[in-house]
């Protein structure tokens, strides 16, 4: 299994796929004027200092996010993603990395709240310290899947999920697909988006074949490879899995993916995947 604490991977090739998902997702919501709720089971910590002994012991942010910073032709569809990161680098230099609860409220504003949870003593000290007095968020030192058990339907009846696993236990992608189920049972009008390492392509096949047969519609997989498959230890591409996405985000990730690939790709075999799972 996948060791991913996300202290030694902060703004790598992964992150930059997710966040850009998980930005596409937020502005499609704040397309409509009722509020939304944003739910994050694996909060970790809020930022990431990109020059601690964690993140320049792998370098990974390297060649994800510091591959877009600077660059003068980001896609538009990119750009309040790239926002999110620079708000926390004012003075242009590429320092720190916001996590995705601070991608989140970057994007979400004030009308809107935050339902964060988190169990790693240190990241959740730090993830209350980042929010500290902010009245639109709530921390909680929880199981996630028991945060949404709790907090499912919200009563703004509008709510993005993001679920973020470490992938250190062998039930993890199980506990993730039985997290969903039951939440969809209790609000099956939310969007739900699970993001995922590639390790074991054939482990991966038989993760989405089995999210497909949980009898919930309108699943969408959107996957970028930076490498060539492996079935060694390293990860070589990441997805997310969304469940009741946005209308545009299909033709929005078409645009995007190619681009996203070329830029990211470390060798010959980079790829990427966008496909229904089960149509609506």
């Amino acid at each position: 299994m996948l060791s991913y604490r996300h202290s030694f991977h902060a703004g790598n090739f992964a992150d930059v796929l997710k966040h850009t998902v998980q930005s596409l997702i937020i502005e499609a919501l704040k397309q409509k004027p009722k509020p939304f709720v944003y739910f994050d089971t694996h909060s970790a910590a809020g930022r990431y200092d990109l020059g601690d002994a964690k993140s320049e012991k792998t370098g990974e942010y390297k060649d994800g996010i510091g591959r877009l910073w600077g660059r003068d032709d980001i896609p538009a569809l990119m750009q309040p993603y790239i926002d999110s990161v620079e708000a926390i680098n004012p003075n242009g230099d590429l320092h720190y990395y916001p996590g995705s609860p601070l991608v989140a409220k970057y994007l979400m504003g004030n009308a809107n709240r935050l339902e964060l949870t988190e169990l790693h003593p240190t990241d959740l000290q730090l993830l209350q310290q980042e929010f500290a007095g902010d009245r639109k968020v709530r921390i909680q030192k929880l199981d996630g899947y028991k945060g949404l058990k709790a907090g499912l339907p919200p009563a703004q009846r509008r709510a993005l999920v993001l679920i973020d696993p470490p992938y250190e236990l062998k039930s993890e992608h199980s506990d993730a697909i039985a997290g969903i189920k039951e939440s969809h049972r209790r609000f099956a009008t939310g969007i739900y988006s699970l993001w995922y390492p590639m390790v074991s392509r054939a482990q991966v096949e038989r993760f989405c074949e089995k999210f497909s047969n949980q009898g919930i519609r309108n699943i969408l997989r959107i996957e970028l490879c930076v490498k060539e498959d492996s079935e060694g230890y390293g990860m070589t591409g990441s997805g997310m899995i969304v469940v009741n996405p946005p209308w545009k985000l299909v033709q929005q990730m078409e645009q995007l993916l190619p681009w996203l690939t070329k830029l990211l790709a470390q060798d010959s075999k980079a790829k990427f995947t966008l496909e229904w799972l089960v149509e609506e």
